[in-house]
Parts: structure tokens; C-alpha cells; sequence
């Protein structure tokens, strides 16, 4: 799946959830790129549900979102459907 993101730095998120509901292949398109490269290796393999409640609501500085709870809003966007 790509989903765009919003009010961030990073313009995308790329990712992939297997049949088992487990999150595969995270891949930011811009932001930060340490920070992005070590939330893609830190939920790698782990399930949705366990990835969305504990990146949901992380803010970056002032902005009321962040890369990671932009992963969770696509997560959940993905997993609604």
C-alpha cells in the first residue's frame, strides 16, 4: 500500500500487511531519515493492532501528527477496509 501523508515532512509511506496481519517493508519517502529508517526496522514484523497503539498520537515538535502516527493512520485506513 502508499499512502500519502499529512502535515509531516515525509511525502509517503509505503508498506505491506501479510495475511497474518503483520506489518512488512515499511518505507518512508522523505522526512528524517534515521528516524524513519529505525520505525521501518523496529515494526518490522510486528502486528497492526500492537504498531497502531504504540505510534498513534506521537507528535512531532508542534505539529499535532507525526511520521509514526501517520503510519498508524494508515495502518488503520488499511486494515478498515
Amino acid at each position: 500500500m502508499v499512502y500519502k501523508t499529512k502535515g509531516v515532512c515525509a511525502q509517503q509511506i509505503e508498506f505491506e500487511v501479510d495475511d497474518n496481519n503483520k506489518v512488512h517493508n515499511v518505507k518512508f519517502t522523505g522526512g528524517c531519515s534515521g528516524n524513519t529508517q529505525g520505525i521501518s526496522a523496529l515494526v518490522e514484523g510486528l502486528d497492526v493492532e500492537e504498531v497502531t497503539h504504540r505510534l498513534e498520537g506521537i507528535q512531532c515538535g508542534r505539529k499535532s501528527t507525526s511520521c509514526p502516527d501517520q503510519l498508524a493512520k494508515a495502518l488503520k485506513e488499511v486494515t478498515a477496509k
